[in-house]
């Protein structure tokens, strides 16, 4: 497994970090957002560290879909699938986590993230995980 040190995407996947663990496979992991933009906002990532799109090898990237694809049916709900890239396209953790972006394209944020309650992310965790097994 590669990992990259100061990643916190890193440290969660080697469980140096906490977090609220709604699905793991061999080579992704599913994981509730401590910043949630919304109910049930579900961060998936291979384990292995890729800092986006551009760096992702072809097999993780299929892997991390099959899991996102698993996680949507579970969350069953209108959801976007968002990829970003770099900060001009909102990418906060540069770990590979798809809508295209172009600098000073006039898309704004669409939430500012603000931490959330952590029952209710625990709660959501639980619903997603019972729709998954």
């Amino acid at each position: 497994m590669t990992v990259e040190s100061g990643c916190v995407f890193c440290a969660i996947v080697k469980g140096d970090a906490s977090a609220e663990v709604i699905y793991e496979d061999e080579g992704t992991l599913a994981f509730m957002d401590i910043n949630p933009a919304t109910r049930g906002h579900t961060l998936v990532i291979p384990k292995r560290h890729f800092r986006d799109v551009y760096d992702i090898e072809e097999e993780a990237a299929l892997a991390a879909m099959r899991t996102a694809i698993k996680v949507a049916r579970a969350i069953k709900i209108a959801l976007n699938i968002l990829q970003a890239n770099e900060p001009d396209g909102f990418q906060s953790v540069f770990h590979f986590h798809i809508v295209p972006r172009w600098k000073d394209d006039g898309l704004i944020r669409p939430w500012q993230p603000k931490r959330g309650d952590e029952e209710e992310i625990r709660e959501v965790a639980r619903l997603i995980r019972e729709q998954l097994s």
